[in-house]
């Protein structure tokens, strides 16, 4: 029997239903991925699923005994030790403990009622097996990483995230419900949450995530919440495009021809008097039928139509960076002496963990934050800065007010467009476009951002994290208008499958201050990484024999005579080592500039593995040797 399953079920809140009719089941070990768009209902269907909404009708049955736990999208802001929010994971259990440690303080201090209440509160505790309670929780904290006493509001939103997880997984369920669980994560976090769900063992998992690589390397099966619909798709996000696109091309067929039928009865019904006097009833009826049909067809919502406003091009020298530093205080420095030159048409990623400097950075070549060294900025820039905007929103206002500042019309390209012409072209309806913002969701606020972004006629885009609440339709409309774009992108992100599609270079902080650049995207960072971190292979090699050198017995070994066989090797591994050496100093030459990466992905990756295969040959041979001339002394 499925762990959980949906038959029939509907739910609508005063408009089109979120479920209609919805069919759907959880298999034990499963791995499912819940997509849809915007205002879909996904998150919807998950607390309907948690038991925390109720369907209007249909079924919502759990497997008998099954326990569930939810990780919600919100990162709290609240503050706590650590260990104490965990063990509120574990529910009545946590407040009995708590409750005890309570009275047992107070007992201690005389109050003798607290003394009596120790009786009753143990006697829960010995039912609840609360006694555990506190070796789960810090062996939990210990698996993730956490400190017990640490408090929750002076963690990083990753830590956070650790944290929710840590309470959700506490009490070992069944079923764990993840809503955007990658959302304001780094890159590392993310990465170390897509592993740690991979190493549970038998846990079941129903997540909703727009991050496409996590999806990729997470879901064995993806769920499509679609016009009130959920169809399955086995496999990946890869393989769910290729499945989508199969099935809209057929949904496509299927309602040209019910189009061309509805056409054809259409016009039988509206022929002249000697034909009505002799008509079908039944076909009558039949085309009422195809009517309502009709009328009630939902069609899938429409896509995002995106296109910047292009100023006049910029100098071809955007920023010419020279030794630029950030200190705050007597801190070490955030940023240590960047140098970098930014050119017309560059479309740069910054990559790093929350707090490492990438944020500031940008203020500091836009001028807006105190550094040292030089920023040299090109002629006849004008930027459009995304993060600017998301402060700028008033949450009282409406769509419009908020987009066209009080005015009835936008200027698009040189075009006078009506401002509800416009917002349609961000999916905003005249209705919802009259709606305040407060009442939209973080997807349609990111939506207004982008449409107030794109007024602003700009030859530089600089972007803060523009993907976070985007669905993945929406996302890959952004990735194609920044990949058309002519100007200059400078762009955070912790999306790795958008920064692969976007960008041509990436600047990697490493959370000491220092920042190196990559050709290419995310993926070509690290294909490139260990070429640019490989330490020099003969210093290695005098470090190994001075390291060797320095553990070796006081007493030395008996000279032996050598066998022909181990003699020849003797005098050839100097050779083969050098042969290997001048192997390792071409493939580097090669690799240096990164531009085979984008120009033959294929022979760089193999170049790159045949890079390591070289490492563990000459740390082989070398030891050989060593162990070979040892024998000879």
């Amino acid at each position: 029997m499925a762990y959980i399953t949906l038959r029939d079920v509907q739910l609508a809140f005063g408009g089109p239903a979120l479920l209609d009719g919805a069919n759907f089941s959880l298999e034990r070990g499963e791995r499912v991925c819940l997509i849809g768009r915007n205002g879909e209902g996904k998150s919807t269907l998950l607390k309907l699923i948690e038991g925390s909404l109720l369907a209007d009708s249909g079924e919502v049955s759990l497997q008998n005994g099954i326990t569930i736990s939810m990780l919600a999208q919100d990162v709290p802001m609240d503050s706590g030790k650590v260990a104490d929010i965990v063990a509120d994971g574990a529910g009545e259990a946590a407040d009995v403990l708590r409750a005890y440690h309570e009275a047992s303080d107070a007992c201690v201090l005389g109050d003798m009622e607290a003394c009596d209440r120790m009786g009753n509160l143990q006697h829960k505790l010995d039912q609840l097996d609360g006694w555990a309670l506190e070796t789960k929780v810090n062996s939990i904290l210990s698996k993730m990483g956490l400190d017990p006493d640490a408090d929750l509001a002076d963690l990083s939103g990753g830590r956070k995230r650790r944290v929710l997880l840590a309470r959700a997984l506490l009490t070992q369920p069944d079923v764990l419900l993840l809503d955007e669980p990658t959302n304001h994560l780094d890159v590392e976090s993310i990465e170390w949450l897509e592993k740690f769900l991979l190493d549970q063992n038998n846990l079941t998992l129903l997540f909703i995530s727009h991050d496409r690589s996590f999806v990729d390397s997470i879901a064995t099966r993806i769920v499509e919440l679609d016009r009130g619909t959920l169809r399955s798709y086995e496999g990946n996000y890869s393989r769910y495009l290729e499945l989508k696109a199969q099935q809209m091309e057929a949904e496509e067929k299927q309602n040209a021809l019910f189009d061309k039928r509805l056409a054809e009865e259409e016009v039988w019904i509206r022929q002249g008097i000697k034909a009505r006097r002799t008509r079908n009833e039944g076909r009558v009826r039949a085309l009422k039928a195809l009517r309502e049909e009709s009328k009630a067809r939902r069609f899938q919502q429409g896509k995002v139509s995106m296109a910047t406003q292009e100023a006049n091009r910029s100098g071809k020298v955007v920023f010419e960076i020279e030794n630029l530093s950030v200190r705050f205080g007597n801190d070490a420095p955030i940023i240590n002496d960047f140098s970098a030159l930014v050119l017309r048409g560059d479309r740069i990623g910054l990559v790093g963990d929350n707090g490492v400097g990438k944020t500031t950075l940008i203020k500091a070549i836009l001028g807006e934050q105190q550094h040292t060294g030089t920023v040299k900025t090109g002629t006849q820039l004008e930027v459009a800065y995304f993060d600017q905007l998301r402060n700028a929103l008033d949450l009282e206002k409406s769509v419009k007010d908020n987009v066209s500042e009080g005015s009835d019309h936008v200027d698009v390209n040189g075009n006078r467009r009506h401002i509800y012409s416009y917002l349609q072209d961000f999916l905003f309806s005249p209705e919802r476009a009259r709606t305040p913002v407060k009442a939209l969701s973080g997807g349609e606020r990111n939506r207004i951002l982008l449409a107030k972004l794109l007024l602003k006629p700009s030859n530089l885009i600089v972007m803060d994290e523009p993907t976070n609440d985007l669905d993945m339709v929406t996302l890959e409309l952004l990735e194609e208008m920044l990949s058309d774009y002519k100007g200059t992108l400078l762009l955070i992100s912790h999306d790795r499958a958008f920064m692969d599609n976007v960008v041509t270079s990436t600047w990697v902080f490493d959370g000491k201050g220092n920042i190196d650049e990559y050709i290419g995207g995310y993926q070509d960072y690290l294909q490139q990484r260990p070429d640019q971190t490989v330490v020099d292979q003969k210093s290695a090699v005098k470090k190994a024999v001075a390291k060797a050198e320095a553990e070796a017995e006081p007493a030395a070994p008996k000279k032996v005579k050598l066998s022909y066989k181990d003699q020849r090797a003797l005098e050839q591994l100097p050779a083969e080592m050098e042969a290997l050496e001048k192997e390792q100093v071409e493939i580097n030459a090669v690799l240096a500039d990164g531009s085979l990466f984008i120009s033959d992905a294929d022979k760089a990756l193999k170049l790159s593995n045949r890079l390591s295969e070289i490492d563990d040959l000459l740390l082989e041979k070398l030891e050989r040797w060593e162990e070979l001339d040892n024998l000879t002394k």
